[in-house]
Protein backbone atom coordinates (compact mmCIF):
# COMPACT_ATOMS: atom_id res chain seq x y z
CA UNK A 1 0.00 0.00 0.00
CA UNK A 2 2.83 2.38 0.85
CA UNK A 3 4.34 1.80 -2.59
CA UNK A 4 1.06 2.99 -4.15
CA UNK A 5 1.17 6.26 -2.24
CA UNK A 6 4.72 6.85 -3.46
CA UNK A 7 3.29 7.01 -6.99
CA UNK A 8 1.22 10.08 -6.13
CA UNK A 9 2.63 13.25 -7.69
CA UNK A 10 1.30 15.13 -10.75
CA UNK A 11 -2.32 14.51 -9.74
CA UNK A 12 -1.64 15.95 -6.30
CA UNK A 13 -0.14 19.02 -7.97
CA UNK A 14 -3.46 19.51 -9.77
CA UNK A 15 -5.39 19.11 -6.51
CA UNK A 16 -2.99 21.54 -4.84
CA UNK A 17 -3.69 24.02 -7.61
CA UNK A 18 -7.49 23.96 -7.53
CA UNK A 19 -7.87 23.85 -3.73
CA UNK A 20 -6.93 27.47 -3.26
CA UNK A 21 -8.45 30.55 -1.61
CA UNK A 22 -11.03 30.88 -4.41
CA UNK A 23 -12.30 27.34 -3.91
CA UNK A 24 -12.44 27.73 -0.13
CA UNK A 25 -14.38 30.99 -0.37
CA UNK A 26 -16.82 29.69 -3.00
CA UNK A 27 -17.48 26.41 -1.16
CA UNK A 28 -17.96 28.29 2.12
CA UNK A 29 -20.50 30.68 0.61
CA UNK A 30 -22.27 27.82 -1.19
CA UNK A 31 -22.66 25.88 2.06
CA UNK A 32 -23.70 28.84 4.17
CA UNK A 33 -26.21 30.11 1.58
CA UNK A 34 -27.71 26.89 0.21
CA UNK A 35 -26.88 24.20 2.74
CA UNK A 36 -26.03 20.81 1.26
CA UNK A 37 -28.08 21.25 -1.92
CA UNK A 38 -25.16 22.19 -4.20
CA UNK A 39 -22.96 19.20 -3.35
CA UNK A 40 -23.96 17.71 -6.71
CA UNK A 41 -22.19 20.61 -8.45
CA UNK A 42 -18.95 19.72 -6.66
CA UNK A 43 -19.42 16.08 -7.68
CA UNK A 44 -19.98 17.11 -11.30
CA UNK A 45 -16.89 19.32 -11.23
CA UNK A 46 -14.80 16.41 -9.91
CA UNK A 47 -16.00 14.12 -12.72
CA UNK A 48 -15.40 16.84 -15.34
CA UNK A 49 -11.96 17.57 -13.94
CA UNK A 50 -11.06 13.88 -13.94
CA UNK A 51 -12.02 13.38 -17.59
CA UNK A 52 -10.15 16.46 -18.84
CA UNK A 53 -7.10 15.89 -16.64
CA UNK A 54 -6.96 12.22 -17.64
CA UNK A 55 -6.62 13.27 -21.27
CA UNK A 56 -3.93 15.78 -20.33
CA UNK A 57 -2.03 13.15 -18.34
CA UNK A 58 -2.32 10.62 -21.18
CA UNK A 59 -0.91 13.19 -23.61
CA UNK A 60 2.08 13.68 -21.32
CA UNK A 61 2.68 9.97 -20.67
CA UNK A 62 1.93 8.41 -24.08
CA UNK A 63 2.40 11.41 -26.38
CA UNK A 64 5.49 12.52 -24.47
CA UNK A 65 4.60 16.19 -24.73
CA UNK A 66 2.76 18.99 -23.01
CA UNK A 67 -0.24 20.85 -24.40
CA UNK A 68 1.81 23.85 -25.53
CA UNK A 69 4.13 21.61 -27.53
CA UNK A 70 1.13 19.80 -29.03
CA UNK A 71 -0.29 23.16 -30.09
CA UNK A 72 2.91 24.02 -31.92
CA UNK A 73 2.97 20.62 -33.66
CA UNK A 74 -0.70 20.36 -34.64
CA UNK A 75 -1.34 23.96 -35.68
CA UNK A 76 0.57 24.67 -38.87
CA UNK A 77 -1.02 27.96 -39.91
CA UNK A 78 1.34 30.71 -38.64
CA UNK A 79 -1.50 33.13 -37.91
CA UNK A 80 -3.43 30.55 -35.90
CA UNK A 81 -0.22 29.51 -34.15
CA UNK A 82 0.48 33.12 -33.15
CA UNK A 83 -3.12 33.53 -31.99
CA UNK A 84 -2.81 30.41 -29.83
CA UNK A 85 0.43 31.71 -28.31
CA UNK A 86 -1.12 35.09 -27.51
CA UNK A 87 -4.18 33.46 -25.95
CA UNK A 88 -2.14 31.06 -23.79
CA UNK A 89 0.26 33.77 -22.63
CA UNK A 90 -2.61 36.17 -21.98
CA UNK A 91 -4.72 33.70 -20.04
CA UNK A 92 -2.07 31.77 -18.14
CA UNK A 93 1.05 33.92 -17.81
CA UNK A 94 -0.68 37.27 -17.30
CA UNK A 95 -3.73 35.68 -15.67
CA UNK A 96 -1.75 33.72 -13.11
CA UNK A 97 0.30 36.80 -12.29
CA UNK A 98 -2.93 38.71 -11.63
CA UNK A 99 -4.41 35.95 -9.46
CA UNK A 100 -1.19 35.24 -7.55
CA UNK A 101 -1.86 38.09 -5.13
CA UNK A 102 -5.12 36.38 -4.15
CA UNK A 103 -3.27 33.12 -3.54
CA UNK A 104 -0.74 34.81 -1.28
CA UNK A 105 -3.19 36.94 0.70
CA UNK A 106 -5.59 33.99 0.95
CA UNK A 107 -2.86 31.92 2.57
CA UNK A 108 -2.59 34.33 5.50
CA UNK A 109 -6.33 35.01 5.75
CA UNK A 110 -6.68 33.38 9.15
CA UNK A 111 -3.74 35.26 10.64
CA UNK A 112 -4.79 38.84 9.81
CA UNK A 113 -6.16 39.47 13.32
CA UNK A 114 -2.69 38.88 14.76
CA UNK A 115 -1.33 41.95 12.93
CA UNK A 116 -4.05 44.62 13.29
CA UNK A 117 -1.71 47.62 13.18
CA UNK A 118 0.40 46.52 10.21
CA UNK A 119 -0.24 47.98 6.73
CA UNK A 120 -0.09 44.41 5.42
CA UNK A 121 0.23 40.97 6.95
CA UNK A 122 4.00 40.29 7.18
CA UNK A 123 3.32 36.59 6.65
CA UNK A 124 2.84 37.31 2.94
CA UNK A 125 6.62 37.72 2.78
CA UNK A 126 6.98 34.27 4.34
CA UNK A 127 4.62 32.78 1.73
CA UNK A 128 6.59 34.42 -1.06
CA UNK A 129 9.89 33.22 0.41
CA UNK A 130 8.70 29.61 0.75
CA UNK A 131 7.31 29.57 -2.80
CA UNK A 132 10.54 31.09 -4.11
CA UNK A 133 12.68 28.54 -2.28
CA UNK A 134 10.61 25.53 -3.38
CA UNK A 135 10.67 26.58 -7.03
CA UNK A 136 14.27 27.83 -7.03
CA UNK A 137 15.64 24.49 -5.82
CA UNK A 138 14.64 23.27 -9.27
CA UNK A 139 14.11 19.63 -8.30
CA UNK A 140 10.86 18.34 -9.76
CA UNK A 141 10.54 15.52 -7.23
CA UNK A 142 11.03 17.95 -4.33
CA UNK A 143 8.24 20.22 -5.63
CA UNK A 144 6.01 17.18 -6.07
CA UNK A 145 6.63 15.88 -2.53
CA UNK A 146 6.14 19.32 -1.00
CA UNK A 147 2.78 19.75 -2.73
CA UNK A 148 1.70 16.23 -1.75
CA UNK A 149 2.41 17.20 1.87
CA UNK A 150 0.29 20.35 1.55
CA UNK A 151 -2.62 18.43 0.00
CA UNK A 152 -2.42 15.81 2.77
CA UNK A 153 -2.48 18.61 5.36
CA UNK A 154 -5.54 20.20 3.77
CA UNK A 155 -7.24 16.81 3.59
CA UNK A 156 -6.69 16.18 7.29
CA UNK A 157 -7.75 19.65 8.45
CA UNK A 158 -10.88 20.10 6.36
CA UNK A 159 -12.11 16.50 6.65
CA UNK A 160 -11.71 16.64 10.44
CA UNK A 161 -13.63 19.92 10.41
CA UNK A 162 -16.48 18.38 8.40
CA UNK A 163 -16.75 15.41 10.76
CA UNK A 164 -16.51 17.59 13.87
CA UNK A 165 -19.58 19.69 13.01
CA UNK A 166 -21.74 16.51 12.88
CA UNK A 167 -23.46 17.13 9.54
CA UNK A 168 -26.79 15.63 8.46
CA UNK A 169 -25.81 12.52 6.47
CA UNK A 170 -29.23 12.22 4.84
CA UNK A 171 -29.04 15.81 3.61
CA UNK A 172 -25.52 15.18 2.29
CA UNK A 173 -26.71 12.17 0.25
CA UNK A 174 -29.66 14.17 -1.07
CA UNK A 175 -27.36 17.02 -2.08
CA UNK A 176 -25.07 14.62 -3.93
CA UNK A 177 -27.72 12.49 -5.64
CA UNK A 178 -30.58 14.93 -6.32
CA UNK A 179 -29.39 17.91 -8.39
CA UNK A 180 -31.40 21.06 -7.78
CA UNK A 181 -31.06 24.77 -8.40
CA UNK A 182 -32.36 26.89 -5.52
CA UNK A 183 -33.33 30.47 -6.32
CA UNK A 184 -30.38 32.62 -7.45
CA UNK A 185 -27.94 29.70 -7.16
CA UNK A 186 -26.83 29.43 -10.82
CA UNK A 187 -23.86 31.75 -10.36
CA UNK A 188 -22.77 29.77 -7.30
CA UNK A 189 -22.95 26.51 -9.27
CA UNK A 190 -20.86 28.08 -12.03
CA UNK A 191 -18.40 29.24 -9.39
CA UNK A 192 -18.05 25.78 -7.84
CA UNK A 193 -17.36 24.24 -11.25
CA UNK A 194 -15.20 27.13 -12.45
CA UNK A 195 -12.83 27.02 -9.47
CA UNK A 196 -12.19 23.31 -10.08
CA UNK A 197 -12.07 23.03 -13.89
CA UNK A 198 -9.32 25.52 -14.77
CA UNK A 199 -7.22 25.82 -17.96
CA UNK A 200 -3.76 26.07 -16.45
CA UNK A 201 -4.14 22.74 -14.66
CA UNK A 202 -4.35 21.01 -18.04
CA UNK A 203 -0.95 22.45 -18.98
CA UNK A 204 0.48 21.68 -15.55
CA UNK A 205 -0.74 18.08 -15.54
CA UNK A 206 0.41 17.21 -19.07
CA UNK A 207 3.88 18.62 -18.44
CA UNK A 208 4.32 17.10 -14.98
CA UNK A 209 3.05 13.69 -16.19
CA UNK A 210 5.52 13.86 -19.06
CA UNK A 211 8.36 14.46 -16.62
CA UNK A 212 7.24 11.71 -14.25
CA UNK A 213 6.12 8.88 -16.56
CA UNK A 214 6.83 9.50 -20.27
CA UNK A 215 10.13 7.58 -20.17
CA UNK A 216 8.45 4.26 -19.28
CA UNK A 217 4.92 5.03 -20.59
CA UNK A 218 3.50 4.08 -17.18
CA UNK A 219 -0.15 4.98 -17.74
CA UNK A 220 -1.38 2.70 -14.94
CA UNK A 221 0.49 4.67 -12.27
CA UNK A 222 -0.64 7.94 -13.83
CA UNK A 223 -4.28 6.82 -13.58
CA UNK A 224 -3.89 5.78 -9.93
CA UNK A 225 -2.26 9.10 -9.08
CA UNK A 226 -4.99 11.05 -10.87
CA UNK A 227 -7.90 9.09 -9.40
CA UNK A 228 -6.69 9.33 -5.80
CA UNK A 229 -5.69 13.00 -6.02
CA UNK A 230 -8.78 14.33 -7.78
CA UNK A 231 -11.07 12.38 -5.46
CA UNK A 232 -9.22 13.78 -2.44
CA UNK A 233 -9.42 17.29 -3.88
CA UNK A 234 -13.15 16.87 -4.42
CA UNK A 235 -13.62 15.55 -0.89
CA UNK A 236 -11.79 18.58 0.50
CA UNK A 237 -14.09 20.95 -1.40
CA UNK A 238 -17.13 18.99 -0.21
CA UNK A 239 -15.81 19.03 3.36
CA UNK A 240 -15.55 22.83 3.30
CA UNK A 241 -19.09 23.17 1.93
CA UNK A 242 -20.42 20.67 4.48
CA UNK A 243 -18.67 22.45 7.37
CA UNK A 244 -20.22 25.76 6.35
CA UNK A 245 -23.67 24.21 5.85
CA UNK A 246 -23.64 22.38 9.18
CA UNK A 247 -22.33 25.41 11.06
CA UNK A 248 -25.13 27.64 9.76
CA UNK A 249 -28.03 25.22 9.66
CA UNK A 250 -27.54 23.53 13.04
CA UNK A 251 -27.03 26.71 15.08
CA UNK A 252 -27.66 30.44 15.09
CA UNK A 253 -24.14 31.06 13.79
CA UNK A 254 -23.78 33.17 10.65
CA UNK A 255 -20.99 32.80 8.12
CA UNK A 256 -19.94 35.74 5.97
CA UNK A 257 -16.43 34.60 5.02
CA UNK A 258 -14.18 31.55 5.09
CA UNK A 259 -12.72 32.75 8.41
CA UNK A 260 -16.09 32.14 10.08
CA UNK A 261 -15.84 28.39 9.40
CA UNK A 262 -13.99 27.95 12.69
CA UNK A 263 -17.14 28.86 14.66
CA UNK A 264 -18.48 25.37 14.12
CA UNK A 265 -15.32 23.84 15.62
CA UNK A 266 -15.32 25.81 18.86
CA UNK A 267 -17.21 23.11 20.85
CA UNK A 268 -14.53 20.60 19.90
CA UNK A 269 -11.33 22.68 19.77
CA UNK A 270 -12.17 25.71 21.88
CA UNK A 271 -9.78 28.62 21.37
CA UNK A 272 -7.67 26.50 19.01
CA UNK A 273 -10.45 26.31 16.39
CA UNK A 274 -9.38 29.47 14.58
CA UNK A 275 -5.72 28.46 14.43
CA UNK A 276 -6.62 24.95 13.24
CA UNK A 277 -8.53 26.21 10.20
CA UNK A 278 -6.02 29.00 9.59
CA UNK A 279 -3.42 26.29 8.95
CA UNK A 280 -5.77 24.86 6.31
CA UNK A 281 -6.04 28.25 4.61
CA UNK A 282 -2.26 28.58 4.81
CA UNK A 283 -1.74 25.23 3.05
CA UNK A 284 -4.35 26.06 0.39
CA UNK A 285 -2.93 29.48 -0.41
CA UNK A 286 0.68 28.30 -0.37
CA UNK A 287 -0.05 25.37 -2.68
CA UNK A 288 -1.72 27.67 -5.21
CA UNK A 289 1.04 30.26 -4.81
CA UNK A 290 3.51 27.57 -5.94
CA UNK A 291 1.49 25.90 -8.70
CA UNK A 292 0.30 29.10 -10.42
CA UNK A 293 3.85 30.33 -11.28
CA UNK A 294 4.93 26.77 -12.13
CA UNK A 295 2.02 26.26 -14.54
CA UNK A 296 2.67 29.64 -16.14
CA UNK A 297 6.31 28.70 -16.71
CA UNK A 298 5.38 25.33 -18.23
CA UNK A 299 2.72 26.79 -20.54
CA UNK A 300 4.82 29.76 -21.68
CA UNK A 301 7.95 27.67 -22.26
CA UNK A 302 6.03 25.09 -24.30
CA UNK A 303 4.10 27.51 -26.47
CA UNK A 304 7.25 29.54 -27.23
CA UNK A 305 9.48 26.49 -27.72
CA UNK A 306 11.75 27.25 -24.75
CA UNK A 307 13.55 24.66 -22.69
CA UNK A 308 11.28 23.21 -19.95
CA UNK A 309 14.07 22.33 -17.55
CA UNK A 310 13.21 23.72 -14.12
CA UNK A 311 16.63 25.34 -13.80
CA UNK A 312 16.57 26.91 -17.30
CA UNK A 313 16.91 30.70 -17.27
CA UNK A 314 13.72 31.45 -19.24
CA UNK A 315 11.72 29.00 -17.14
CA UNK A 316 12.93 30.57 -13.90
CA UNK A 317 12.38 34.11 -15.12
CA UNK A 318 8.78 33.26 -16.02
CA UNK A 319 7.74 31.85 -12.65
CA UNK A 320 9.73 34.53 -10.81
CA UNK A 321 7.82 37.22 -12.69
CA UNK A 322 4.45 35.71 -11.72
CA UNK A 323 5.49 35.29 -8.08
CA UNK A 324 7.02 38.77 -7.81
CA UNK A 325 3.95 40.49 -9.27
CA UNK A 326 1.69 38.60 -6.87
CA UNK A 327 3.90 39.44 -3.91
CA UNK A 328 4.06 43.15 -4.75
CA UNK A 329 0.30 43.41 -5.26
CA UNK A 330 -0.43 41.57 -2.00
CA UNK A 331 1.96 43.79 -0.02
CA UNK A 332 0.48 46.96 -1.48
CA UNK A 333 -3.08 45.73 -1.12
CA UNK A 334 -3.52 46.63 -4.78
CA UNK A 335 -6.12 44.80 -6.85
CA UNK A 336 -5.07 44.92 -10.52
CA UNK A 337 -8.64 45.27 -11.77
CA UNK A 338 -7.89 45.78 -15.46
CA UNK A 339 -5.37 42.94 -15.51
CA UNK A 340 -7.83 40.60 -13.76
CA UNK A 341 -10.53 41.69 -16.23
CA UNK A 342 -8.23 40.80 -19.13
CA UNK A 343 -7.34 37.49 -17.46
CA UNK A 344 -11.01 36.57 -16.94
CA UNK A 345 -11.81 37.20 -20.60
CA UNK A 346 -8.70 35.30 -21.77
CA UNK A 347 -9.44 32.33 -19.50
CA UNK A 348 -13.07 32.35 -20.60
CA UNK A 349 -11.88 31.96 -24.18
CA UNK A 350 -9.07 29.53 -23.41
CA UNK A 351 -10.92 26.88 -21.40
CA UNK A 352 -13.32 25.60 -24.12
CA UNK A 353 -10.71 26.08 -26.86
CA UNK A 354 -8.04 24.08 -25.02
CA UNK A 355 -10.57 21.41 -24.03
CA UNK A 356 -11.66 21.05 -27.68
CA UNK A 357 -8.04 21.02 -28.87
CA UNK A 358 -7.19 18.36 -26.30
CA UNK A 359 -10.08 16.23 -27.55
CA UNK A 360 -8.75 16.60 -31.12
CA UNK A 361 -5.24 15.55 -30.11
CA UNK A 362 -6.49 12.59 -28.09
CA UNK A 363 -8.01 11.12 -31.26
CA UNK A 364 -4.79 11.49 -33.29
CA UNK A 365 -3.19 8.05 -33.69
CA UNK A 366 0.10 9.56 -34.87
CA UNK A 367 0.54 11.08 -31.40
CA UNK A 368 -1.42 8.71 -29.16
CA UNK A 369 -1.02 5.38 -30.97
CA UNK A 370 -3.40 2.80 -29.50
CA UNK A 371 -4.23 5.07 -26.55
CA UNK A 372 -6.66 7.29 -28.46
CA UNK A 373 -9.99 8.14 -26.84
CA UNK A 374 -12.83 5.63 -26.76
CA UNK A 375 -16.24 6.74 -28.07
CA UNK A 376 -17.54 6.89 -24.50
CA UNK A 377 -14.76 9.26 -23.45
CA UNK A 378 -15.35 11.38 -26.56
CA UNK A 379 -19.06 11.73 -25.71
CA UNK A 380 -18.34 12.62 -22.08
CA UNK A 381 -15.64 15.07 -23.16
CA UNK A 382 -18.04 16.82 -25.55
CA UNK A 383 -20.57 17.22 -22.73
CA UNK A 384 -17.86 18.74 -20.55
CA UNK A 385 -16.67 20.99 -23.38
CA UNK A 386 -20.21 22.36 -23.72
CA UNK A 387 -20.12 23.03 -19.98
CA UNK A 388 -16.75 24.80 -20.28
CA UNK A 389 -18.23 26.87 -23.10
CA UNK A 390 -21.01 27.99 -20.77
CA UNK A 391 -18.46 28.69 -18.03
CA UNK A 392 -16.27 30.61 -20.45
CA UNK A 393 -19.19 32.67 -21.73
CA UNK A 394 -20.31 33.39 -18.18
CA UNK A 395 -16.77 34.45 -17.25
CA UNK A 396 -16.52 36.83 -20.20
CA UNK A 397 -19.98 38.32 -19.62
CA UNK A 398 -19.24 38.73 -15.90
CA UNK A 399 -15.94 40.41 -16.69
CA UNK A 400 -17.61 43.03 -18.87
CA UNK A 401 -20.51 43.50 -16.46
CA UNK A 402 -23.27 41.82 -18.47
CA UNK A 403 -23.89 38.90 -16.09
Amino acid sequence: MLSQFKKIGPGAMVAAAFIGPGTITTATLAGSSYGYTLLWAVLFSVVATYILQEMAARLGVIGGMGIGQALRIKIQNPILKMGAAILVIGAILIGNAAYEAGNITGAVLGFNDYFPSYPFNPLVILIGAIALLVLWIGKYQFIERFLVLLVASMGFIFLVAAIAVRPNLGAILAGLCCPSLPNNSLLMVMGLIGTTVVPYNLFLHASSSQKRWAANKNLKDAHWDLTFSILLGGLITMAILITAAATVHTSTTTIQSAQDLSKGLVPLLGNWAGLFLSLGFFAAGLSSAITAPLAAAFATSEILGWEKKLTAANFRLTWMLVLLIGLIFSCLGFKPTLVILFAQISNGLLLPIIALFLLWVMNDKTIMGKQVNSQVVNCLAMLIILTTLLLGTKGILAAIGWF
